[in-house]
């Protein structure tokens, strides 16, 4: 039992490693709000609450944002804060349902439902805290939740869905083959993950065009 603590506990430091890097890696997307950044950390979160439950999510949330705060983070406290709020939504929602059906229709369920609260108490945090740490009037704010704010947040939700999706087998596989898991009770279908894989480029090949366009580049 205690191996299996250690080894827990040193697949989540790697990830929270690997989220933070993906973290400080992120590029604006919207030509109105340069400040709004896509990056991928959300999908390494998500994936360690499929391997070990909400609560791991949770933590790796809290650890990465409280890094974030220290290190690369302009928005203090406050975009700590935001961070904690929008990761633990996505990330805690999808694997919560997907501890209940551990199947992948369970983890679609519950990647789609996570999308979908994120971007809801987004668009909340956006329209009664952006005004205050930016300094401008609520109204400016309140013309960007739906043209800016719902698309860069659903994007962005969708992205890392699908990229924790086409992911999510290989990582277990290695983890597994490094004795940092233990064995799989049942083995997946190869052909359902293969599946699986296509849908999730076609979901990310859709988002990048849609980006393009809304950067003028289509």
């Amino acid at each position: 039992m205690k191996n299996n603590r250690t080894k827990k506990l040193v697949v989540l430091a790697m990830l929270c490693a690997v989220a933070f890097a993906v973290a400080a890696l992120g590029t604006p997307i919207m030509p109105t709000a340069p400040f709004l950044k896509l990056e991928f950390k959300d999908a390494i979160i998500v994936m360690s609450g499929f391997m070990f439950g909400p609560l791991a999510s949770l933590a790796m949330t809290v650890v990465v944002a409280a890094i974030e705060l220290f290190t690369v983070s302009e928005a203090g406290v406050i975009g700590m804060m935001m961070n904690i709020l929008s990761s633990g939504a996505f990330a805690c929602t999808a694997a919560t349902l997907y501890r209940r059906h551990r199947k992948i229709s369970g983890a679609v369920l519950g990647l789609v439902m996570g999308v979908l609260l994120m971007t809801a108490l987004m668009l909340l945090w956006n329209y009664t805290m952006t005004p205050i740490y930016m300094g401008v009037d609520r109204q400016i704010v309140a013309d960007m939740l739906v043209p800016v704010f719902l698309p860069f947040n659903i994007l962005k939700g969708f992205i890392n869905a699908a990229i924790s999706l086409a992911l999510y087998k290989p990582l277990t596989t290695v983890l597994r083959k490094a004795r940092l898991m233990p064995p799989a009770e049942n083995k997946g279908k190869i052909g359902l993950w293969v599946v699986t894989l296509a849908v999730s480029l076609i979901v990310i090949a859709a988002c990048a065009v849609i980006i393009l366009v809304i950067n003028g580049k289509i």
